[in-house]
C-alpha cells in the first residue's frame, strides 16, 4: 500500500512537524485502518510511490491538501479534532466511533460532514448493530426519527419501513448507493444485518442524485468490505423462539509467498439461520454469504468487487381481522401464535444474488472519478391462504374466510452510476462539483392468481391439512421493462461558515409492458428533480439550514380501465432545522421542521374497488428530534422523537380528504444507552436498555377503527473478556401483546412477542 510507504518515510524524518490543517499527522493517521507501521528498506515499491507523488509536490502537501480514507473516497475537509472520543470519523462508507458518524456519500455522493448537508441524515452503525441485535434492517432502523419500522408486525418475509409516513422499501432502498427497485408485484429485496457496515438513512426526496424513489427518503444499506488488517470472527446464538445461527467474518490483506500482500486484500462472511418463530408453523430460515475483494495498487486507485448470495424459506404472515385482534370478538382475542392458512399449501421462498464493483480514480490531486456497477437478481415464490374477514361478516361464527393466493415474480437489475467529482476555488469560495450519469436496467416478471374456492378456518379449532393447487384465475401476467437514464449535477459551494448545495437531475424514463393476458403498453417520460439548501456553521457549533427539493418516481402498473401505465409520481418538500456538534463533545444533535407532499397517489377506483386510479396526494408535515452521542468511554446513548400529521390532501372520493392514510403512525419517539465498564472489577460488562413509542394508526381509510399506540422495552447484557463477547438481548421485555398496524378491517398484523437471543462470538 502506497500510503504504508509514505508513512515509513515520514517516521524516520520529520512526522511530528507537519500538520492538517490544526491536526497533527499522527492524529490523521489513527483514523487509517492499516497495517502497523514497520521500518522497512527502500524498495521498488517505494520508489513508485514517490514517483507518482511528484505532480503534487511534498508527500507532506498531499496529505495536507487530500486526506484519505480506507474506502477510497476523498475527504473534501481537514480533519476534526474531537477531546472526548477521538478524532472525527473520515470514512462515509467504513465504520464509525461508536454510535456517532460525522461524514456520509449518501446525501451528496460525496464525503461530506452531516454539518455541511442541508438535509437530515441518520446513520446506524455496527457497533449500534451489534448492540442491539436487530433481527433485521427494519429493526436496526427501530431508534432512527422519521423511520416507522416492522409497521407489519412480525413479518419475516419483508422489511417494512416509513419514512415521514410514505413506503420505502419498495422505491427507497439502496444497497452501496445504488437503487434496487420493488415498485411492483412481490420480488422485494431482503439484507443480512451481519453483512451491514452502516446505514444510512437520508430523510426527505433523493431523486436529485438516485433518480425515481419514494420521497419520503432513501435508505442506503452500506456493506462490509476488505479490511486492511486481518479480522477472524465467529458468533453463535439461539432465541426463545428455538431460531438459532451461525455467523463468520474473516478477512484482511491476501497471503502471498512473501507474506501480506500488501495490494490485495479479501472479505469473506457470511450466516445460516433456521428455526420458529411466534406464530406457529413458521419457521424463518436464511442462508447467506458475501465475499469481497479489494485491489489497491497505490493511493489514488482502488478496485473493489462486491458479492452477496442469500436465499430464505418461511411462510406469510397472517391477514386477520380487527375485531379479534386489536378488540375483542365474541369469543375474545385471537391468539398470537395462531396459523391462519394451511403448512400443506403454504410457502415462501426467496433466492436473491448480487454482484457489483467499486472503482476510484484520482485523477489529479483535485479531480476523482467514480464507477459504481452492480447487476441483482432476485426471485420469490410463494402460496399461502390469507385471511379475508369472518365469514358473512359475523364475528360470533369465529370462522375466518379464505382465499388461496399465489405470486412467483422475477426481477433483474443491473445498475451503473459514472460520477467525476472536481474541486476548485473561485476567489474566496470553494467548490466540490459532481457531474454523474448513472443508467438502471429493470425487469420483472409477475404471475399472480387467485380464487375464493378455499375452505374457512374454525379459530377455535383450527384444523389444518388442506393442500390447494394453483389458483383458478390469473389476474397479472406480465412483464414490465424499465430503462432509466439520468444526468445529474451538483454544486457544493463553500464561503467562510456557509455551505450552499445545488444539486439537479434529469431523468428519460421507457416502461414496457408486455401482458400476457391483457393489453400491452408503453411510455417514456422525462423529469427534472432538483435541490437547493444552504448551512451555516456559528462559531457555536449550531448550524441551521434549510432546503427545497423535489422528487418523481416511475410508477410500475397499469390503469385497469384504460389500459395506460400510470403517470410517475411527483413529490416536494421544504424542510428547515439545525444541527449540533459540540467541540470537545462527541456526539451530534438535529431538529428538523418539513412540509412534504406526494402526488399523482395511486387512490382507490370509485367505479371498481380492486382497481386503482391516479389522482390522489398526501401531505406529510412535522417535526424531527435527534440525539446520538458517545458520552464518554463505554457510554453510548440514542434518541429520537418525530410528530407528524400526514393527510390526504386531494382524492376522487371527497370524504377521504383530510383523512389519515391506513397503517400510518403520525408519533414516534425512541431512547436507548447502552454502557461498559471500562475499568475495575466489573470491566468488560456492559449493560444497555431502550425504550421505543408509536402512535396510534387506522384500520380504514375512514379512520373509524383506531388502532391503539404501544410502548416497548429492549434489554441488552454483555461481557467481553480476551476476544470473547456474551450477550443476551431481550426485544419486547414485558411481552407486550400488540397490534402493528392494520392495512384493511380484515388484515391486522400482530407485532413481534418478547424474543431473548443468547450470543457468544470469538475475534482473534
Amino acid at each position: 500500500m502506497r500510503l504504508q510507504s509514505i508513512v515509513n518515510h515520514l517516521a524516520l524524518t520529520s512526522a511530528s512537524l507537519i500538520v492538517v490543517g490544526s491536526v497533527p499527522l499522527n492524529a490523521v493517521l489513527a483514523q487509517q485502518a492499516l497495517p502497523p507501521v514497520v521500518v522497512e528498506s527502500p524498495t521498488a515499491r517505494t520508489a513508485q510511490t514517490a514517483s507518482s507523488n511528484r505532480r503534487s509536490g511534498s508527500t507532506a502537501s498531499r496529505i495536507a491538501r487530500r486526506t484519505r480514507n480506507t474506502s477510497g473516497s476523498v475527504a473534501a475537509s481537514a480533519v476534526q479534532s474531537n477531546t472526548a472520543g477521538g478524532s472525527r470519523n473520515l470514512d462515509p462508507r467504513g465504520p464509525i466511533n461508536g454510535y456517532v458518524a460525522n461524514t456520509s456519500m449518501t446525501g451528496t455522493k460525496t464525503n461530506a460532514t452531516l454539518m455541511e448537508t442541508p438535509q437530515s441524515i441518520s446513520v446506524v452503525g455496527a457497533d449500534q448493530i451489534r448492540d442491539q441485535k436487530p433481527a433485521n434492517v427494519a429493526e436496526a432502523l427501530r431508534y432512527v426519527p422519521g423511520v416507522a419500522a416492522a409497521y407489519f408486525g412480525a413479518d419475516t418475509r419483508n422489511d417494512w419501513l416509513q419514512i415521514r409516513g410514505f413506503t420505502v422499501q419498495d422505491t427507497g432502498l439502496a444497497v452501496d448507493g445504488l437503487l434496487l427497485p420493488a415498485s411492483f408485484g412481490f420480488a422485494t429485496w431482503k439484507m443480512n444485518t451481519f453483512g451491514i457496515e452502516r446505514i444510512d438513512v437520508l430523510r426527505g426526496p433523493s431523486a436529485m442524485l438516485y433518480g425515481g424513489g419514494s420521497p419520503g427518503g432513501l435508505v442506503n444499506i452500506i456493506s462490509k468490505t476488505p479490511t486492511y488488517q486481518p479480522i477472524n470472527y465467529l458468533e453463535t446464538g439461539i432465541n426463545s423462539f428455538g431460531k438459532a445461527y451461525f455467523n463468520f467474518d474473516f478477512g484482511g490483506p491476501v497471503a502471498t509467498q512473501g507474506g501480506p500482500s500488501k495490494d490485495l486484500y479479501y472479505r469473506i462472511l457470511g450466516s445460516v439461520q433456521n428455526g420458529g418463530t411466534q406464530t406457529d408453523f413458521i419457521s424463518d430460515d436464511s442462508y447467506f454469504i458475501a465475499p469481497s475483494f479489494r485491489y489497491r495498487p497505490d493511493l489514488d486507485t482502488s478496485f473493489t468487487v462486491i458479492a452477496s448470495a442469500k436465499k430464505d424459506q418461511t411462510r406469510v404472515q397472517d391477514f386477520l381481522p380487527y375485531v379479534g385482534t386489536v378488540v375483542d370478538a365474541p369469543f375474545g382475542r385471537i391468539p398470537t401464535r395462531l396459523f391462519a392458512s394451511d403448512p400443506a399449501t403454504d410457502y415462501f421462498r426467496r433466492e436473491q444474488e448480487m454482484i457489483g464493483y467499486q472503482f476510484e480514480k484520482n485523477i489529479t490531486d483535485d479531480l476523482t472519478f467514480r464507477q459504481n456497477a452492480r447487476y441483482a437478481h432476485d426471485d420469490v415464490k410463494f402460496q399461502t391462504l390469507l385471511g379475508n374477514g369472518y365469514v358473512n361478516g359475523d364475528p360470533a361464527t369465529a370462522l375466518l374466510s379464505r382465499f388461496n393466493d399465489f405470486a412467483h415474480d422475477v426481477a433483474n437489475v443491473g445498475n451503473v452510476d459514472n460520477q467525476l467529482e472536481y474541486r476548485f476555488g473561485t476567489g474566496p469560495v470553494t467548490h466540490t462539483a459532481l457531474v454523474g450519469v448513472d443508467y438502471r436496467h429493470y425487469t420483472l416478471d409477475d404471475l399472480q392468481a387467485f380464487d375464493f374456492a378455499t375452505p374457512s378456518l374454525n379459530l377455535l379449532n383450527p384444523t389444518y391439512g388442506v393442500a390447494l393447487g394453483f389458483p383458478g384465475t390469473t389476474f397479472n401476467n406480465q412483464t414490465f421493462t424499465q430503462d432509466q437514464t439520468g444526468v445529474y449535477l451538483q454544486d457544493q459551494a463553500k464561503l467562510g461558515r456557509l455551505t450552499v448545495v445545488m444539486s439537479g437531475r434529469n431523468d428519460w424514463v421507457t416502461l414496457d409492458d408486455d401482458n400476457h393476458i391483457g393489453k400491452s403498453a408503453s411510455r417514456d417520460d422525462s423529469q427534472f428533480s432538483g435541490r437547493v439548501g444552504a448551512i451555516y456553521n456559528t462559531d457555536l457549533d449550531i448550524a441551521p439550514y434549510a432546503s427545497y427539493s423535489t422528487s418523481f418516481n416511475p410508477v410500475v402498473g397499469t390503469n385497469f380501465t384504460t389500459g395506460q401505465l400510470f403517470s410517475p409520481e411527483t413529490g416536494k418538500q421544504a424542510e428547515a432545522g439545525v444541527k449540533i456538534e459540540p467541540t470537545g463533545f462527541d456526539g451530534h444533535f438535529g431538529a428538523a421542521v418539513f412540509d412534504l407532499k406526494r402526488q399523482n397517489v395511486l387512490t382507490t377506483d370509485p367505479n371498481n374497488a380492486l382497481q386503482s386510479v391516479q389522482t390522489g396526494e398526501v401531505t406529510s408535515r412535522g417535526i424531527e428530534l435527534e440525539a446520538v452521542a458517545n458520552v464518554m468511554p463505554g457510554l453510548k446513548v440514542t434518541g429520537a422523537f418525530t410528530n407528524f400529521h400526514i393527510f390526504v390532501s386531494k382524492d376522487l372520493n371527497p370524504a377521504l380528504v383530510g383523512t389519515v392514510p391506513t397503517n400510518t403512525p403520525s408519533e414516534i419517539a425512541s431512547l436507548w444507552g447502552d454502557y461498559t465498564f471500562q475499568s475495575g472489577p466489573l470491566t468488560g460488562f456492559g449493560f444497555g436498555g431502550g425504550v421505543r413509542y408509536n402512535g396510534i394508526s387506522y384500520a380504514d381509510t375512514a379512520n373509524s377503527l383506531v388502532v391503539p399506540y404501544y410502548v416497548l422495552g429492549d434489554l441488552a447484557l454483555h461481557y467481553e473478556t480476551k476476544g470473547w463477547r456474551f450477550a443476551l438481548n431481550v426485544t419486547n421485555i414485558t411481552d407486550h401483546i400488540y397490534v402493528g398496524s392494520c392495512s384493511t378491517p380484515t388484515a391486522c398484523f400482530y407485532g413481534d412477542r418478547r424474543r431473548a437471543v443468547a450470543s457468544v462470538s470469538y475475534k482473534w
